[in-house]
């Protein structure tokens, strides 16, 4: 895609950290923006400042971990605008860190539902769509360095991310053997100023599992302060679509353990505890 002006785009986690920063990049280029979220209040201020900055926005309440809400996201959408032209499966979750099997069921639920169920019912609910149209488009699905590379603690967090770069893969190569005019990427990136941390904020039925040390969650928040401004992704995601790039890495220093794993696959090594996660 190289033309944004009047077209539509549907950005889910779209209150906060890189979601809004999408919103309003695309806004930026002209789009008309479908701002989808769980968080109802942070939702309706997004839209407001939006709103109030020239954009036209549409504010959907929704859950992604839900089958139906995303449904009726797409229905709303389509109904109002008769076309999609660019989503973005971004909304995502984190639990406290700890071990695989003192992470809870309810944890294991939770992330994957959002971080994983949530892009497959983005994709299941707007690809359709969006190949009937017949318009040229673009699906981002959010992974994160997390699905290229493997840490101890963050179990449900890697795995939700592996399988949100495998789907993408798969769709990618999908949507070129059936000659659609849509492209997938996959944004890949490492730390970034959001609110991530305190996503058990959003979580069904109150907070996570206890953190397994006050020194690996002080550590976590220090990085993600620390990170990129979620307008450095933005930015990279728009740069992306124009040049149907499917990979969107936007941490470099990353990318030695990225291939320090894949070298180790190959080599049948057994996995190594990283000493730093940043």
């Amino acid at each position: 895609m190289k033309d944004f002006r009047d077209r539509i785009a549907v950005v889910t986690g779209a209150a906060s950290g890189i979601g809004r920063a999408l919103a309003g990049r695309f806004a930026a280029e002209g789009m008309k923006v479908v701002l989808a979220d769980v968080e109802e209040a942070a939702l309706a201020r997004a839209s407001r400042e939006m709103a109030g900055a020239g954009a036209e926005v549409d504010a959907v309440v929704t859950d992604v971990s839900s089958e139906a809400s995303v449904e009726a996201l797409a229905e709303r959408t389509y109904s109002r605008y008769g076309a999609v032209h660019i989503v973005c499966n971004n909304a995502g979750v984190a639990s406290h860190p700890a071990p695989c099997w003192s992470q809870s069921a309810g944890d294991w639920s939770w992330v994957l539902g959002v971080n994983l169920c949530g892009v497959i019912h983005g994709v299941r609910a707007f690809v359709p769509r969006m190949i009937e149209g017949g318009h040229e488009g673009h699906v981002v699905n959010t992974a994160s360095v997390a699905g290229l590379t493997t840490s101890p603690f963050l179990g449900p967090y890697h795995v939700s991310k592996h399988a949100v770069v495998a789907l993408s893969e798969c769709l990618q190569m999908e949507l070129q053997t059936a000659g659609a005019r849509l492209r997938a990427s996959v944004l890949c990136p490492a730390w970034v100023k959001t609110r991530i941390v305190d996503a058990g904020r959003n979580r069904p039925g109150g907070a996570s599992a206890p953190p397994l040390s006050g020194a690996v969650e002080t550590q976590i928040r220090a990085l993600v302060d620390a990170g990129l401004d979620p307008g450095v992704i933005a930015e990279r995601v728009l740069e992306a679509i124009r040049g149907e790039q499917f990979w969107i890495l936007t941490h470099p220093d990353f990318n030695a353990a990225i291939s320090q794993r894949a070298s180790s696959i190959v080599e049948g090594r057994n996995p190594e505890v990283m000493t730093r996660l940043g």
